[in-house]
């Protein structure tokens, strides 16, 4: 059994919510915001982990991978914002999804056949203006 890496978890996570249609884009994390609040002239604002929980492994924009407490799996939590227009019940059962399915794929290409669950959580509406 090979050590799947935490980033690519959330590479293959963020994509595969991306490639659904419906979904605007990947909000920053909470954590993120603040940063770059507090540090208004930083143009680098990667957040930096600060948190010591030993399960919690890493979050980026829009994604959050946690293990189990005792390492028996992957708990992924993506925060989207939809499109105007969409029904918000639809899109969000279809990111849960496929992001499930492509972490099960990701999973199994590196060896590794461990529990996944998705959490999806619509964070907002993307209204679309047309300019012209």
């Amino acid at each position: 059994m090979t050590t799947v890496g935490t980033t690519a978890l959330l590479g293959v996570a963020a994509e595969a919510a991306l490639a659904v249609p419906g979904v605007a884009g990947l909000p920053p994390r909470l954590a993120h915001r603040l940063a770059a609040a507090a540090a208004p002239t930083r143009t680098d604002t990667t957040p930096t982990r600060t948190d010591t929980t030993p399960h919690r492994t890493s979050s980026e924009a829009g994604i959050r991978a946690d293990r189990a407490p005792d390492g028996s799996g992957w708990h992924i939590d993506v925060c989207c914002v939809l499109a105007e227009g969409r029904r918000a019940l639809d899109v969000a059962r279809n990111v849960h999804d496929r992001v499930t399915a492509a972490l099960i794929a990701h999973l199994a290409t590196h060896g590794v056949t461990e529990p996944v669950t998705v959490a999806v959580t619509v964070t907002g509406i993307a209204a679309w203006h047309d300019a012209a």
